[in-house]
């Protein structure tokens, strides 16, 4: 079996009659269901959760309309590939009268302008567009496209799904059928598969593989044995997702960039969200970074605006930018360290009165009282300076922020001793 396609794959329907689950969309004389059937279909947006059968929809639509068909995922694919598309699709209908249909798989992760490129073919009835998402196509498809569109919504897949998807796995796959296969306990299966149909078949697979016997009766702890045991063929948005986003950031961390860019691959090979990945650059700038070198949180704010406006597969480009970026520079994590301690002793203190010649003084009686009372305007002073106590009178003297050892932190501490003479020595 080591060449088959998984099992998941095996298991594809490919008539309405076999797809489990979306009754009220695709059971008898449901509303999907009477669009198909009578030989016409609209551009639509599926949206629903992971697994539950939105690009096997899109397939058994497109042959059962016997209609030339295309597919792109907006993982990998640019504006470049969706103009490949619609230019061999207007051929096809210049030249047999038949309209395709493009199904884009995550099509949310395209950015407007990728979107903007479909917007003219679906408008002249090139192609029929099916998109499918995870996410509200409310905030994540433009208007322009979204109005040409219907939206159909897939329900999580209920204990039922996913019972009947398993008992077909193993009376209709040609090689589970072969085995005597009886599931005694389904907790861990759909506990695992956290409703996704996908993600069940691939459980089962990695099951009956690593057993590897003529009978076979699934329990519970089978099942979270066998999967613990086998993280590294199980599917990449369960455990084995944070365990790469760990090593990825500890990669950057750690200042190796050879590393980090191999860790960013495999979450784009993972189908990871590329505003997840620079959000977290965004974080790692500050945390790991900070004011060793300023710069690497300009450059990771400029890279998570550049990643929302381009979309894949560029995007990876410049993510791969930031991340060799951010895992060469010198890394502090003083600032990170201080605002933990502010904190805690914030929460240890409690809340301390702010020393009167710090307060605002908007009126006459706070003046009188002494707010504002010998304040001293550091701009008045040389050097912009005038020492003077900021803390409240209880905690004068704490320490918060240790610069970290490195050329730019070093700098500001000298100037810190230099201002505050004994305060900041360290």
């Amino acid at each position: 079996m080591a060449h088959t396609p998984p099992l998941a794959e095996r298991m594809r329907p490919s008539n309405l009659n076999d797809y489990v689950g979306q009754e009220h969309l695709v059971g008898k004389d449901s509303i999907l269901r009477k669009v198909i059937e009578g030989g016409y279909l609209p551009s639509i947006i599926l949206w629903g959760p992971p697994g539950v059968g939105k690009t096997t929809l899109a397939f058994i639509i497109s042959k059962q309309l016997q209609r030339p068909f295309f597919s792109l995922s907006a993982i990998n694919s640019g504006v470049k590939d969706i103009r490949e598309v619609i230019e061999k699709a207007t051929k096809i209908k210049e030249d047999s009268g038949e309209l395709p249909v493009l199904f884009i798989d995550e099509i949310h992760r395209f950015s407007k302008s990728q979107q903007d490129s479909l917007l003219g073919a679906v408008e002249r009835g090139l192609i029929t567009l099916i998109g499918a998402t995870t996410e509200n196509p409310s905030f994540e498809v433009i208007s322009p496209l979204l109005s040409r569109c219907q939206v159909y919504i897939l329900k999580p897949l209920s204990e039922a799904d996913l019972t009947a998807l398993l008992n077909k796995a193993i009376q209709g796959d040609e090689f589970l059928n072969k085995k005597q296969i009886h599931i005694k306990e389904y907790e861990a299966l759909f506990r695992l598969s956290g409703g996704d149909g996908r993600k069940l078949l691939n459980v089962l697979e990695i099951v009956v593989n690593a057993v590897n016997q003529t009978k076979l009766t699934i329990t519970n702890a089978l099942v979270t044995q066998q999967v613990q045991q086998n993280m590294a063929m199980y599917d990449k948005a369960g455990e084995q997702h944070y365990d790469i986003i760990s090593a990825f950031i500890k990669s950057i961390r750690g200042s190796d960039p050879n590393a980090a860019v191999y860790w960013l691959a495999r979450m784009i090979a993972g189908g990871e969200d590329p505003l997840f990945i620079a959000r977290r650059l965004l974080i790692i700038a500050s945390e790991d970074i900070g004011n060793a070198n300023p710069n690497a949180l300009l450059l990771a704010n400029t890279c998570f605006q550049s990643v929302n406006v381009i979309g894949w597969p560029e995007a990876r480009i410049i993510l791969s930018q930031t991340v060799i970026f951010l895992a060469s520079s010198p890394k502090s994590n003083a600032s990170y360290e201080a605002i933990n301690k502010a904190q805690e002793l914030v929460a240890r203190t409690g809340d301390q009165s702010v020393p009167l010649h710090l307060r605002n003084a908007p009126t006459k009686l706070m003046k009188n009282i002494g707010y504002g009372k010998e304040y001293q305007y550091a701009h008045a002073y040389q050097n912009n300076f005038s020492e003077q106590e900021y803390f409240p009178e209880q905690l004068s003297g704490t320490t918060l922020y240790k610069p970290g050892q490195n050329a730019a932190e070093e700098k500001l501490s000298e100037r810190l001793k230099t201002l505050w003479k004994g305060k900041y020595s360290y």
